[in-house]
């Protein structure tokens, strides 16, 4: 796009006071990689504030990583006038010249701060989530014409901002979300060590499918728990390991029906649990072949993660999963919940020679090349410069 060419052709400068905005108490996917990316820009000598709420997890991981945290109420979403004039305090106060918005929500609050208190003040919106339904409403395009830039993950979520809202197509910039890559391929993090890490005791023969990410009905554990039984009849060297913990407030109904489940098949002994651990780098590597079977996996670093370990991936025909992996080159895809073409896609695995080693090399050929968080940092960096 012609944005990203004019941001990649932008004169470097000094790095600036930069804002992070992410009003959420929960702690998933889009709430690591908001962490994970504060943390990096600091790295690469960018003055960086995470603003958040009070107590949440994703103000405790900052701090952890060095990054200023300020926490801020907004119980009145995008009218809330008192919350604005607070944020633009605490953006004055570390002398903010952009601040990025990494959750769809915070947006409202952000262009009212800027329209009432900090009229010259960039707003970047770094997308995480799709858009659902068309946004071409007054709202919506008045509160997008705000933005001095739009940083879409994958091509087709830029396609889909296109197509769903009024935002001005040079304002659309493709910034893929970025993964510290080289943890994941580290040679010395041999499968053997990584299981013996996990606990995991398994037969000599054993062939360990994997399924790494919160235990959630849309994350697909209980479809593959479903497959792995019929699976073992014919395959009965399949083990399964499940690496994650309930959504946070969440309850724990959704975890414990899929503990019953795994019982009344008769699977305990084979499928592993585990909780969610700060090393998911050591899981995949403990894998031979790693599952995304999300019904609709908006980007999927649990997919990006799994290639950069050289592990063949199959995942589900939904979402960005499809833009992640190429069918047959770099991953194996199979229909959404379908038993029989999910079935068809291991069965091959395993009885075609070569075809696990083929995919995880091409793999993880794939992600170094696109998905580094070297890039991510380098690309923001570019449009930061260009709007700052």
């Amino acid at each position: 796009m012609a944005a990203y060419l004019r941001a990649m052709n932008a004169t470097a400068r000094a790095p600036f006071p930069l804002s992070i905005l992410c009003l959420s108490e929960s702690w998933g996917g889009l709430e690591l990689n908001t962490a994970r990316f504060a943390g990096w820009m600091q790295a690469r000598g960018w003055p960086v504030q995470v603003i958040t709420c009070t107590n949440s997890p994703l103000a405790a991981r900052a701090a952890e990583l060095g990054v200023t945290v300020v926490t801020l109420g907004n119980p009145w979403k995008a009218l809330d006038v008192p919350a604005a004039g607070r944020l633009a305090a605490a953006l004055r106060a570390f002398g903010t010249r952009a601040l990025l918005i990494s959750r769809n929500g915070d947006l409202g609050l952000a262009v009212l701060c800027q329209k009432l208190f900090l009229s010259k003040l960039p707003l970047l919106y770094q997308q995480h989530m799709q858009l659902g339904l068309a946004k071409r409403g007054l709202v919506h395009t008045l509160r997008y014409r705000a933005l001095a830039a739009w940083l879409a993950p994958l091509p087709g979520l830029a396609r889909q901002v296109l197509e769903k809202t009024r935002l001005a197509p040079e304002k659309l910039y493709i910034v893929p979300l970025g993964v510290e890559l080289e943890k994941f391929a580290d040679e010395q993090l041999t499968t053997a060590k990584a299981r013996r890490r996990l606990n995991l005791t398994l037969p000599k023969d054993a062939v360990l499918l994997g399924l790494i990410g919160r235990l959630d009905d849309g994350k697909g554990q209980d479809f593959v728990v479903e497959a792995l039984a019929d699976l073992r009849t014919r395959f009965p060297q399949l083990h399964l390991l499940l690496v994650g913990e309930p959504t946070r407030n969440e309850g724990n109904t959704y975890a414990d029906a899929l503990q019953a489940r795994i019982q009344a098949l008769g699977l305990t002994d084979v499928v592993h649990l585990r909780g969610f651990t700060p090393q998911p780098e050591v899981a995949y590597r403990a894998l031979d072949i790693s599952i995304t079977a999300s019904v609709n996996e908006t980007y999927g670093m649990v997919t990006i993660e799994a290639l950069a370990a050289g592990r063949p991936v199959l995942g589900a025909a939904a979402g960005g999963t499809r833009e992640l992996l190429d069918d047959n080159r770099t991953g194996l895809l199979f229909e959404l919940r379908d038993y029989a073409s999910f079935r068809a896609a291991v069965a091959r695995l395993l009885q075609e020679p070569g075809l696990m080693e083929r995919l995880g090399r091409q793999g993880q050929q794939e992600v170094f090349a696109t998905y580094s968080h070297h890039r991510q940092c380098e690309l923001t960096e570019q449009i930061l410069w260009s709007v700052g």
